[in-house]
């Protein structure tokens, strides 16, 4: 099946508008709930907005399994059933909900297109920005504007390890092996997080990241931001060598400059 990544594209900014940019900075506490923990929040803002992409899509592509967060927080058998099914989009209505919480501006809606056990597309969408990086498997990255116009998406040259700035989560690593990466990444120039992983994809992507580094691997985190930065011309892949699919949900995630600036990276700071 060939999908028009324009239509998901369009069907995420207009729901942006609709039902997520209309909560921002106006939640109320009873619009917020905890899900595993403290840091782990859903929002109506979330449950909306996945409930109308997802009607959208099945209107659309009735053939399509819609995999989103919340639908998965409800049913985790739905993630299991993703692995084995020939078309699935993985759907993250806001990636970077305690942002949302806290009036930060600095989140983001995710897609993904999975065709095969293949990724074929992928979407990010910045509703305060009102525009998208996305990519097409083999087509390159583009960040696209509302107004039409779009930019070739390049991730940055190499650079000495000493000079790496980059973004890394190891919050979800075991305390102990959290602690020794920590230590390790006082060997790079800057690392971040911005505990949204759709603008760090983007911001790799755009070519403002030298590396990134993920433990928990989500699909709907992670599907639409891996295809966007190999498509910019990062290397990507496990911490053991082994290609990101989406059935993965550990193991971690690097990606940097190239091969050689990837395996520094495991090296120095993300083995220990």
């Amino acid at each position: 099946m060939s999908v028009d990544i324009a239509k998901p594209a369009e069907l995420l900014r207009e729901t942006a508008h609709a039902e997520i940019l209309p909560r921002f900075r106006r939640l109320d506490a009873g619009q917020v709930r905890q899900k595993t923990e403290a840091i782990d929040l859903v929002t109506e803002a979330d449950e909306e907005a996945e409930r109308v992409i997802t009607a959208a899509i099945n209107r659309m592509w009735p053939e399509a399994l819609v995999v989103g967060e919340e639908a998965v927080s409800a049913d985790p058998a739905l993630l299991e059933r993703s692995v084995n099914a020939d078309l699935v989009i993985f759907l993250d209505p806001v990636d970077g909900t305690s942002n949302f919480v806290a009036g930060v501006p600095l989140f983001a809606v995710m897609a993904g297109v999975v065709v095969k056990g293949e990724t074929v597309a992928g979407i990010i969408y910045d509703p305060m920005g009102d525009d998208w990086v996305l990519a097409e498997k083999g087509s390159g990255a583009y960040l696209r504007r509302a107004d039409g116009s779009s930019v070739r998406q390049h991730f940055a040259q190499a650079v000495p390890l000493g000079d790496m700035a980059g973004t890394a989560s190891p919050f979800y690593l075991p305390r102990e092996q959290r602690a020794g990466v920590l230590a390790n990444l006082a060997k790079v120039r800057v690392s971040s997080s911005f505990r949204c992983a759709g603008h760090e994809y983007r911001m790799a992507a755009g070519g403002h990241l030298h590396y990134c580094f993920f433990n928990k691997l989500m699909p709907w985190d992670h599907v639409p931001g891996t295809l966007i930065c190999t498509e910019a011309g990062a290397n990507v892949a496990r911490l053991d060598g082994r290609a990101y699919r989406a059935e993965h949900s550990g193991g971690g995630l690097l990606l940097a400059s190239d091969a050689q600036s990837w395996e520094t990276l495991r090296r120095e700071v993300f083995t220990v």
